[in-house]
């Protein structure tokens, strides 16, 4: 059994689920966990901003501890493991993630150019975007971003009212076509960004 399974069997087994499993050259474990999440029932809208409970410090020592115990028991070499809640830059990975986070900005990077240039606007060797995410339109498999690159106003700047509004462009992907993507790290004491990250480190 490959250290990645016992890790995702262990964090499982005590109710979690597992984010990112990193292992660098240094000999560092990094383990990311999160909270089980369910779709909200049927018929009540998704928020866009998930309302259940974030993983406590307790619950990454928790984990920790089993995971040290676990992983001495299957001779896994290590020099530190570090087991920590999700930042705000967390990976989605799983179709459940997406799901999770209709409604967020995230960053998308696809594993080739586009080729076609969407609309017109966008340049067809580009693989880096960052947009809403939504279901694909028209009950189409798959999913879509969508932006608009406007620049940003800065503090006390006035914008004419002749101006007309950078038209909003739409990217639509499927998993495989993904090379990574993550929610956009947008700092917010209101949102998500609040939550920060919590963990538990030990040699």
């Amino acid at each position: 059994m490959s250290f990645k399974e016992i890790v995702e069997q262990t964090v499982a087994g005590l109710g979690y689920d597992l984010v990112e499993v990193e292992r660098s050259a240094a000999g560092l474990l990094r383990i990311t966990i999160d909270l089980p999440w369910s779709p909200p029932a049927e018929g009540v809208a998704p928020t866009g901003a998930p309302t259940e409970q974030f993983i406590t410090v307790e619950d990454c020592e928790k984990v920790t501890r089993q995971l040290l115990f676990a992983l001495e028991v299957d001779g896994v070499e290590y020099k530190r493991l570090e087991v920590s809640s999700p930042g705000i830059d967390r990976p989605l990975r799983h179709e459940k993630d997406f799901e999770r986070f209709v409604g967020q900005e995230i960053d998308v990077a696809l594993k080739a150019p586009i080729g076609v240039a969407a609309a017109g606007q966008v340049n067809a060797t580009r693989k880096k975007f960052r947009g809403v995410l939504e279901h694909a339109e028209g009950g189409a498999p798959g999913w879509q971003i969508v932006w608009s690159d406007a620049p940003a106003a800065k503090p006390g700047q006035k914008i004419s009212k002749k101006r007309l509004p950078a038209p909003m462009q739409a990217l639509g992907f499927t998993l495989n076509e993904i090379k990574e993507a993550r929610l956009a790290p947008v700092v917010s004491f209101k949102g998500r960004g609040a939550k920060g990250g919590v963990g538990s480190d030990l040699d």
